[in-house]
């Protein structure tokens, strides 16, 4: 009998001669698992039957087998002669005329062959010769001895970059290398991260994804990745030659050079889309099993996606096999691609069941008791947009969480908006109304003021307004509330007094982010004045509008400069970096932090002085055995007479360490001696210190 049935039989070609042999196959591990002798290949699937195809390098048919292997939905078979490299994809029976006669994509595949780009021909029937195969994958690689940095909490700045355009502008990486996992372990890079002091990068996703068909039709693209196919594999997009070598050989150059590597990755919907959408792998094999629906409950009422992502779909780790492919993914990119660290985007759709968030989900407790990724950075954006879908300050005491109001007080609070004060102070504390003392870390708050979806920091003080045109819809798409300003000009100026006030307000909330309690998140370039021309959803822009551009004029050096000496500051000092305060219980401490808030007069904030309107200057001390810090804020449009706080003892006198209005914020090398009255200058910060404080 045929192991090919006549409805399957190839349509574009006949088998060729191989030398492939079939046998029984093992159920575990699913996917591709490459032996000495062939390949055993595992796969999930609700089918009645299922074929695997082989293909060569032209993406031409060379044969095809039954699995013949099956136990519950798991179907597995062993086919003597594989080698690495091989492409393949799967077949299965089905009445149903959207799954029929397709390729499909192994959910558990670990390379692929080409970048998934849509067209039409793929939701037809006979469409292999479109669909992207999967690859078999051999695992080995030399580490060279290089292991992951393990850093403490404390030295942790997220740098935030896209593989591609942070580099593709880049002259100092090689033409060739440009856009690709090589070019941006570069050395050159490499050295830019270090001058600045980061230690960890955070890459926007790298799983293979594919933009959506409505992108296409607008000759547009998904360029920020966010649309996945394969939770497995690198994109090819950002590959010369091999995905899978080419990023093990950047996470090692990264970790060679003492940073870690935390991937944004994106498993709370795919790119099959909702009711409608495309058939490229999940769907065709068992979509029942992958994803959520509406009305799951209620067998009278048709079934429909449900869309908590604003995705048209959303994944269902609610049910055993999806939360196993999940959890087999983040185990395989800790362990094998040795990743450090991962950014959950929409984390709270991960963590519902039967449709409600649930903080003691099997997600969150299989990551807990997994041995592998217990130790892993694991960090939450904190929401969807499905049913109490806000959940900022409710994921498990070891995850960190992106703190969206930080980012919006912060804005606020040096736009010049009233009443901010007393949430700034909380929020520069390490928003402990949101993070308890002696519950979570200091370092739970992900503190950012930009993110990709957004404004860059140079259009956050140049624009007003969104201008989202190229995107195609009208500007209708993005965040309306950006909580912006553009000193009197929307967009750019050659006004110096305008552009005086843009460099001195990202002074401001650059030195507030580095000298904040929590995690900084810093978006790659923005310490070099990258625009997007005022999009602030440029997602589908693979263009000038998101690339870096690295031609620095002095400006852009002085940024720089200013950002570096921020970030240095930071890691110099325990108080800033990681501080303990005298009531916190929840840290073992040998060296506490006394902080104290000051009226611009000297005195103590009382309460009404928190609640006023219209206060927009406030002092605050930090008093250590080892530091002893004033930073003086000032969101005001005035220049306002500030009485400096009575030094304990009195043995020694404040010292001017920076102020963001003056010498382009940088260092006061003299150290100078402040009188006790002093000015602090509109819209500026001043760091004071009690002791000479001398820069490495």
């Amino acid at each position: 009998m045929s192991l090919v049935s006549s409805q399957y039989a190839p349509q574009a070609c006949k088998p060729r001669e191989h030398h492939f042999l079939q046998s029984e196959g093992r159920i575990l591990p699913l996917g591709a698992d490459l032996t000495d002798t062939g390949c055993n290949f595992s796969i999930y699937s609700n089918s009645c039957r299922i074929w695997l195809l082989l293909f060569d390098d032209n993406n031409q048919e060379i044969t095809r087998f039954k699995l013949i292997e099956k136990r519950g939905k798991f179907w597995s078979t062993f086919i003597q002669g594989v080698k690495a490299g091989q492409n393949y994809g799967y077949l299965v029976e089905s009445d149903n005329p959207t799954i029929h006669n397709k390729l499909l994509i192994d959910p558990y595949a670990k390379a692929l062959n080409q970048a998934l780009e849509w067209r039409p021909e793929i939701e037809r029937p006979n469409n292999h010769c479109w669909v992207a195969k999967s690859v078999v994958v051999d695992d080995s690689f030399d580490w060279q001895g290089v292991e992951k940095p393990k850093l403490k909490d404390s030295d942790v700045i997220l740098y935030e970059l896209h593989v591609k355009g942070f580099t593709w502008l880049n002259p100092q990486v090689p033409v060739e290398l440009r856009g690709t996992y090589l070019g941006l372990s570069h050395p050159s890079v490499i050295a830019h991260l270090t001058s600045l002091g980061v230690k960890s990068v955070q890459i926007m996703p790298v799983a293979s994804f594919m933009a959506e068909p409505r992108l296409m039709d607008l000759n547009l693209t998904n360029y920020w990745g966010y649309n996945p196919i394969n939770f497995f594999a690198p994109d090819p997009r950002y590959a010369i030659n091999d995905a899978v070598v080419e990023f093990k050989t950047m996470v090692r150059q990264f970790h060679a050079a003492g940073i870690e590597v935390i991937l944004d990755v994106v498993f709370n919907h795919t790119a099959e889309g909702g009711d409608g959408g495309p058939v490229l792998s999940y769907k065709g094999l068992a979509e029942n099993s992958y994803y959520y629906f509406d009305n799951m409950d209620n067998a009278d009422l048709p079934k429909r996606h449900a869309n908590f992502t604003g995705c048209g779909n959303t994944v269902n780790l609610d049910l055993p096999w999806t939360l196993k492919l999940t959890l087999d993914a983040l185990r395989y990119w800790s362990s094998e691609m040795q990743v450090d660290g991962f950014r959950f985007d929409l984390a709270v759709t991960l963590a519902r069941e039967r449709g409600c968030f649930e903080p003691y989900s099997a997600f969150f407790k299989a990551l807990f008791q997994d041995p592998t990724l217990s130790q892993v950075r694991l960090i939450a954006e904190p929401w969807d947009i499905g049913p109490g879908g806000y959940r900022l300050g409710q994921f498990p005491s070891n995850w960190y969480e992106c703190n969206d109001r930080y980012r919006d007080n912060i804005r606020a609070f040096w736009r010049g908006d009233s009443g901010q004060i007393a949430e700034f102070a909380t929020r520069i504390l390490g928003s402990r109304d949101i993070f308890p003392k002696n519950k979570r870390s200091i370092h739970s708050s992900i503190n950012y003021l930009c993110y990709h979806d957004g404004f860059t920091l140079e259009d956050l003080v140049s624009y007003e307004n969104r201008h989202n045109q190229a995107n195609g819809e009208n500007s209708r798409d993005g965040h309306g509330h950006n909580l912006s300003s553009n000193g009197g000009v929307e967009g750019p100026s050659f006004d110096s007094r305008v552009k005086q006030s843009r460099a001195q307000l990202k002074r401001n909330l650059i030195a507030t982010l580095f000298l904040s309690q929590g995690t900084p998140h810093f978006l790659g370039g923005d310490e070099i004045g990258r625009t997007q021309q005022g999009n602030n959803n440029a997602y589908c822009q693979d263009n000038e509008i998101s690339w870096v551009d690295w031609n620095l004029d002095s400006v852009k050096q002085a940024e720089l400069a200013f950002t570096k000496q921020m970030i240095q500051l930071r890691l110099q000092s325990s108080v800033f970096s990681q501080l303990s305060l005298v009531d916190d219980g929840f840290q073992l401490h040998t060296d506490a932090v006394e902080a104290r808030w000051y009226h611009p007069d000297g005195h103590f904030m009382q309460k009404s002085q928190w609640h006023s309107a219209t206060a927009q200057v406030l002092q605050l001390e930090l008093e250590s055995s080892e530091e002893h810090w004033l930073l003086v804020f000032n969101a005001s449009e005035y220049d306002v007479s500030v009485e400096f706080p009575t030094i304990k003892a009195n043995l020694v006198n404040w010292q001017l360490v920076m102020d963001t209005s003056l010498n382009d914020g940088m260092l006061m090398q003299s150290n100078q001696v402040m009188p006790k009255l002093g000015t602090s200058f509109a819209h500026s910060i001043m760091l004071l210190s009690a002791k000479e404080f001398i820069p490495d």
